[in-house]
C-alpha cells in the first residue's frame, strides 16, 4: 500500500469514527481507556402482533432484534 493511500484511509477512519481517536487521545493523557461505543436501552410501544412476528422472524433467522432495529434506524437516518 502506498503512503498516500494509507493517509487517505487514516483520514477516512478519523472522519467516520472520531470517538475512537478521541478515546486514544484521552488514553494518552490519562492512561485510562474509555469505552468508545455506548449502547442505551430504549422503550418503544408497538403493535403486539407485529412484535410477535418480529420475535419469530429474528429467532428463525438467528438474528438479534436490537441489531435489526438499529440497522433500520440507521437506514432511515441515512447513516452507514
Amino acid at each position: 500500500m502506498q503512503s498516500g493511500n494509507i493517509k487517505e484511509h487514516a483520514l477516512k477512519a478519523i472522519k467516520e469514527h472520531p470517538q475512537v481517536f478521541e478515546s486514544l487521545a484521552e488514553y494518552d493523557r490519562t492512561r485510562k481507556l474509555q469505552r468508545t461505543v455506548y449502547k442505551e436501552r430504549a422503550t418503544f410501544t408497538i403493535d403486539a402482533n407485529i412484535l410477535r412476528k418480529f420475535r419469530a422472524y429474528a429467532k428463525e433467522h438467528g438474528m438479534d432484534m436490537s441489531k435489526i432495529v438499529e440497522k433500520q434506524i440507521k437506514q432511515v437516518l441515512g447513516l452507514k
